[in-house]
């Protein structure tokens, strides 16, 4: 008898195959940590013929555990019940006290980063903000976060982060630790399943405090926006210190392949596609500087501390392969992902309130929107020492590249806000 992976896993919110047939899930690999604990990654199969590769840890019990929540019931194997156990504080505990002892268990190898210091005594809790990992706070010292579907290759999270840290860049959480596999077909690569930061105690996500700015009548943001502008000049100049820059021309192939697949997921794109390629095509020969980004960048990757703006996150944009989330890439994408989030923290009241066709209302959307872009972009130029809006052509093409990329997952998932980007793109090619 097995566990009944397949009927638990589908209805984890981090489970990344909603759209496809589910053909299958059997463990690949087994490490016990504790009699009444195993590590497992597990194999999942869809009819399409493609697999992918998740990371569960088993909590056994002999009897029901009624501080479980339902989801983190996996199912039962004979006598013995299983459950998820990154909800268990002792297993999380147990977790954070490997990477504490750089321990080496079977094919995992846990390791704390020179200096460190964990609370493994502290409380731990299951952050209810993760998508597509699962994250544990341990008191108001450390986060645990746990990726749930793990690929070969270096992880640009740990990485980045460890880079930053390192640097003592001000504007990301110190990395304390993590913890990685390997396994037959994977090479020498290793293969990333978690990582420890400092927790941001008392800290507010940008999101939260932008659209409460736009549901208060658009009061002023801009001084925030202006901060948050040096804090990721901080970090462009301190990963182009560190890791190095180069040239390249602009992608055109890649953003013309972006925008083909786009506009079979949002028939609405194929009257501007023409256009939008001719934007494209025009930059063709521009050279642009490149170095490691943040690569997903928007107002839901930052938080606001007591002590300033912090970048988090840095995996890249969801759904590219690991080596494209790796590579060099120009700042103004990260400056544009940002640029897109206060038009989304502004035009979303819109499409909430069905006030769409409020004239008044959109327009003092405009005007917040276009205050925060300036303040946002004032605020890189003073650190970096090179202004956005001196590459104007280039920033626009960026920004029409994540309009593109909206418009489609918007009309896949939530086609109510489909005018979000669409107003966007218009406005772009209208300039």
């Amino acid at each position: 008898m097995t566990l009944p992976y397949g009927d638990w896993i589908v209805h984890q919110r981090w489970y990344a195959g909603r759209t496809r047939q589910l053909a299958g899930a059997a463990p690949a690999v087994v490490t016990p940590l504790r009699p009444d604990l195993d590590h497992v990654l597990l194999d999942v199969s869809y009819a399409d013929g493609g697999t992918e590769r998740y990371q569960v840890l088993v909590r056994w019990a002999d009897a029901p555990l009624t501080e479980f929540v339902d989801a983190a019931r996996i199912g039962a194997d004979g006598d013995r019940l299983a459950y998820d156990a990154m909800h268990d504080p002792q297993a999380a505990r147990h977790l954070l006290a490997l990477i504490d002892q750089s321990a080496t268990v079977g094919p995992l190898t846990f390791v704390k980063e020179p200096g460190a210091a964990l609370p493994t005594d502290a409380a731990p809790r299951v952050s209810g903000a993760e998508q597509s990992n699962t994250s544990v706070i341990f008191g108001r010292e450390a986060i645990l976060k746990v990726f749930r579907r793990v690929t070969p290759g270096v992880n640009p999270d740990i990485e980045l982060n460890r880079v930053l840290a390192r640097a003592q860049n001000p504007h990301v959480a110190t990395l304390y630790g993590s913890f990685d596999t390997t396994w037959a077909g994977a090479g020498s690569q290793p293969c990333a399943l978690g990582m420890v930061t400092a927790f941001a105690a008392d800290s507010t996500e940008g999101w939260d405090m932008a659209t409460a700015s736009a549901r208060d009548d658009f009061t002023d943001f801009t001084d925030e926006s202006r901060r948050l502008g040096e804090a990721v000049a901080s970090v462009h100049a301190a990963l182009a210190a560190t890791l190095g820059t180069s040239t390249v021309t602009f992608p055109v192939d890649t953003v013309l392949e972006r925008l083909q697949t786009a506009v079979a997921a949002a028939p609405a794109l194929a009257a501007h596609a023409p256009l939008i390629e001719e934007r494209y095509r025009k930059l063709a020969e521009e050279t642009l500087t490149v170095q490691r980004v943040h690569g997903d960048l928007h107002l839901g990757q930052v938080l606001r501390t007591p002590a300033g703006w912090l970048l988090i996150d840095f995996e890249g944009e969801p759904g590219q392969p690991l080596d494209e989330r790796r590579r060099p890439d120009s700042p103004w994408r990260d400056v544009a992902g940002v640029l897109r989030s206060f038009e989304y923290a502004a035009y979303q009241r819109l499409v909430g309130d069905q006030h769409g066709d409020d004239d008044a209302l959109a327009e003092r959307a405009r005007r917040w929107v276009d205050g925060n872009s300036e303040a946002f972009c004032d605020g890189y130029a003073g650190v970096a020492g090179e202004d956005p809006r001196a590459s104007s052509h280039v920033l626009a093409a960026y920004e029409l590249d994540k309009a593109v990329y909206e418009a489609a997952y918007e009309a896949r998932f939530r086609p109510s806000w489909l005018p979000i980007p669409m107003r966007s793109i218009e406005r772009i090619l209208s300039a």
